[in-house]
């Protein structure tokens, strides 16, 4: 979606909104920092393309903060102006973003390890009325409560809820879809680190420390048995190559070999220097 695009879906809903009361429908209301920590989550959960007032999850999200239909959608493209990724990518968001704003963008990225599952929590409560709640943002607009096991401490909990937010950004990304097969399965899908969780503390809960892959390759790629060149295709490690005559292995191996990831074009991907780090500190080179 272009930002002319984005700008039309916006013409006619700013100046109120029919079920609020008049005087707050007229008056600028100030976003709050749980209002901007909401907005950064959803940032990296939905795609530049559903940042407009036709999307019924930001109109019902934006509603919940008491703002107009619009206002969400269009603080999320204020954003994309900020975000050096997107930037790179040569389009551009809606001019407008606040100073507010950037200060919150800078940090939140500085910060993800604690901003995050803060964020998380604030969504829930927002959604649900419970900051613990397992809700997952989809790609399809929908935000669905899961099930999920209990809690045992403070700490668990907002690891939780840091994983919670990884998973779904890095999902989300890939349209829902395992980079290397296609497959639309969630339930099969992982947001496979790249430099491993317990590697770097401070790369935890980035985005583009991720990749959307089946639980297959998954595990592959964790073990070292598979990687990603600088063009993001697929090198499999000697050891596995020793068992492409094998059915399973070549099925699911050799015949993605050489092939590229998928990547959205609105997606930012992964980090090149992330994946640098796998070739040379996890990938098995025998």
């Amino acid at each position: 979606m272009d930002v002319s695009y984005c700008s039309q879906a916006f013409i006619g809903l700013e100046g109120g909104l029919p079920n609020l009361p008049q005087h707050m429908a007229a008056k600028r209301i100030n976003w709050t920092r749980n209002q901007l920590l909401i907005t950064l989550n959803l940032y990296h959960k939905v795609a530049f393309g559903k940042f407009h007032a036709q999307n019924k999850m930001l109109v019902d999200i934006s509603r919940r903060m008491g703002r107009t239909d619009a206002a969400l959608p269009m603080k999320l493209t204020n954003l994309a102006s900020i975000d050096p990724e997107f930037l790179k990518t040569g389009r551009k968001g809606l001019p407008g973003a606040s100073e507010f704003d950037r200060a919150m963008w800078v940090e939140y990225h500085t910060n993800l390890n604690d901003l995050a599952p803060e964020s998380e929590a604030l969504l829930a409560q927002l959604m649900t009325g419970d900051a613990d709640a397992p809700i997952e943002v989809q790609p399809d607009g929908k935000v669905l409560r899961v099930p999920e096991g209990p809690t045992e401490s403070t700490v668990s909990v907002n690891v939780r809820r840091g994983q919670r937010y990884f998973r779904q950004a890095v999902l989300n990304a890939s349209k829902g879809r395992c980079a290397v097969t296609g497959l639309a399965v969630r339930e099969l899908l992982v947001a496979s680190h790249i430099i491993p969780w317990n590697a770097a503390e401070q790369h935890r809960l980035d985005p583009q420390n991720g990749i959307a892959l089946n639980a297959l390759h998954d595990r592959a790629f964790d073990r070292g048995l598979i990687t990603f060149d600088t063009d993001l295709r697929l090198v499999c490690a000697p050891s596995l190559r020793d068992h492409f005559a094998e059915a399973t292995v070549s099925q699911n191996f050799k015949t993605y070999e050489g092939k590229p990831l998928t990547i959205p074009v609105e997606a930012a991907g992964p980090k090149a220097e992330y994946l640098e780090y796998h070739r040379n500190a996890v990938f098995e080179r025998r």
